[in-house]
């Protein structure tokens, strides 16, 4: 994809989002302290994770999604994957056919298996119901309302309450948030109106309503990652709220994605963007070169799936290159964990002894 290309309807590619929001300048322009790349001492070790966007039921069978982690656990792959609930316009917990089923199994043994799970919201479309159990036909999308500098702590709570008890109904328990993109007439509109004042970025309300829940234990654990923005230059770890032992950090991705993004087109893979098959180049190379804590990078759940995804065997390789070349020099860590240890660290200082 072309960086002038405007993504189509219902999704916004966070390279998109990045050229036309000047997200660099948003990290400028709220509050928060983190890490930009640069450190005077040499790291044994990089940390390696990723997220993965739009994971659900929907798209493949759910025994793919089974075949992923087993895949990760197998080789003590780590990162992260999205749960939305209520993806098909009723929540999956509450009423679930079959396939459902066996993918909300799934999804609780996520974390065993070194994969965290990020609500990316309820629908990762319009509001979610939860008196009537469904989505509204109608109103706002979720990840506008995100942004909506109007919206309350206390409503961006109950609304975070909801999709976590729906989760707690089949035991799944939540590590952090991901902002759903979406590229439609009105969103599209919106986020235009939203920029003339500055860079898009968050209300803050939601970070200090997360970082309410995380005190409460509804979370699984105390400190909660963000995902909402990318750079393969101008990216780190931002504190967004916290107090004491609890925190919600913004971790941005330092690796585009390579793997068929949400399209699942062939055009969009390359595992020699992350290391070429002699292991001596690719943006994780690059990383380790320039002494960066993390090599982190995202990617989409239509394009990795096992079950069709034109990106699966390419993520096959690049782990299978990185094992091969690189598994004395890196490790890998769920997002979770690595904002943990870094908010109990008070910085980068735990990677010297990984």
């Amino acid at each position: 994809m072309k960086d002038s290309h405007i993504p189509p309807a219902g999704h916004v590619s966070r390279r998109y989002f990045l050229k036309s929001s000047s997200a660099a300048l948003a990290l400028a322009a709220i509050p928060g302290h983190g890490y930009l790349f640069n450190a005077p001492k040499k790291r044994n070790k990089m940390i390696l994770s990723f997220y993965m966007d739009d994971t659900n039921p929907e798209i493949v069978k759910a025994e793919a999604f089974k075949y992923f982690l087993d895949y990760c656990i197998a080789l003590g792959i780590k990162g992260e994957s999205s749960i939305i609930l209520g993806f098909s316009g009723k929540s999956i917990v509450t009423d679930p056919d079959d396939n459902q089923k066996i993918y909300v199994w799934q999804a609780k043994q996520a974390h065993a298996k070194g994969i965290d799970s990020h609500m990316e919201i309820m629908t990762h479309d319009t509001l979610f119901d939860f008196k009537n159990e469904r989505k509204n036909e109608g109103g706002i999308h979720e990840g506008l309302w995100l942004h909506e500098p109007a919206v309350t702590v206390a409503e961006y709570q109950e609304y975070f309450s909801g999709i976590l008890a729906e989760g707690e109904k089949s035991e799944v328990k939540f590590t952090g948030l991901t902002w759903p993109g979406c590229s439609c007439e009105a969103c599209t509109k919106r986020y235009a109106e939203l920029k003339v004042t500055g860079p898009l970025h968050l209300n803050q309300a939601v970070f200090d309503a997360l970082l309410n829940l995380g005190k409460e234990g509804k979370f699984r654990g105390r400190v909660l990652p963000i995902f909402y923005e990318s750079s393969e230059t101008e990216y780190g770890i931002f504190m967004r709220a916290a107090e004491g032992r609890f925190g919600v950090y913004d971790l941005m991705p330092n690796c585009k994605d390579h793997f068929g993004i949400w399209e699942n087109s062939a055009d969009h893979v390359d595992p020699d963007y992350y290391i070429t098959e002699d292991g001596t180049s690719g943006i994780i190379l690059r990383h380790l070169e320039y002494n960066a804590p993390y090599c982190m990078w995202y990617m989409h759940w239509q394009g990795v799936t096992p079950e069709k995804g034109k990106g699966w065997k390419a993520f096959q390789t690049v782990t299978g290159r990185i094992r091969k070349h690189l598994d004395d020099k890196v490790v890998w860590m769920r997002p979770a964990d690595i904002a943990t240890a870094y908010h109990d660290a008070g910085g980068w200082s735990f990677t010297d002894d990984l």
